[in-house]
């Protein structure tokens, strides 16, 4: 079976601007004011792909210390190994009693 390809024309304009076709928004899931990225990939072939951009504040969350982190805890919660209070001074005094016995343990 082979594979029905689509193909869409668009024209140059001044100062190098092309309209994407709506076809290909939609596909990219790119609306007017999204990124998009060009790049030439292996084969010489000229790619367009949708580009998330990361606000600065936010940058700490995918850093790799951070997404291991988050993975080892996502693990941890599937696996039930984790516990629940009701209140917050329950868990200071589990986090105090923890450190407590990880100190006579040294």
């Amino acid at each position: 079976m082979t594979e029905k390809k689509s193909y869409y024309k668009t024209r140059l304009r001044g100062r190098g601007q092309i309209t994407i076709p709506p076809e290909i928004r939609k596909r990219l899931k790119v609306s007017e004011g999204d990124d998009v990225l060009f790049f030439v990939n292996e084969l010489g072939q000229i790619v367009i792909d949708q580009v998330q951009i990361i606000d600065p504040e936010q940058a700490w969350f995918w850093t790799e210390r951070w997404q291991k982190a988050e993975m080892e805890s996502r693990r941890d919660y599937l696996n039930g190994d984790f516990f629940e209070f009701d209140n917050a001074d329950d868990a200071i005094k589990h986090l105090n009693e923890y450190a407590h016995a990880k100190d006579k343990n040294k």
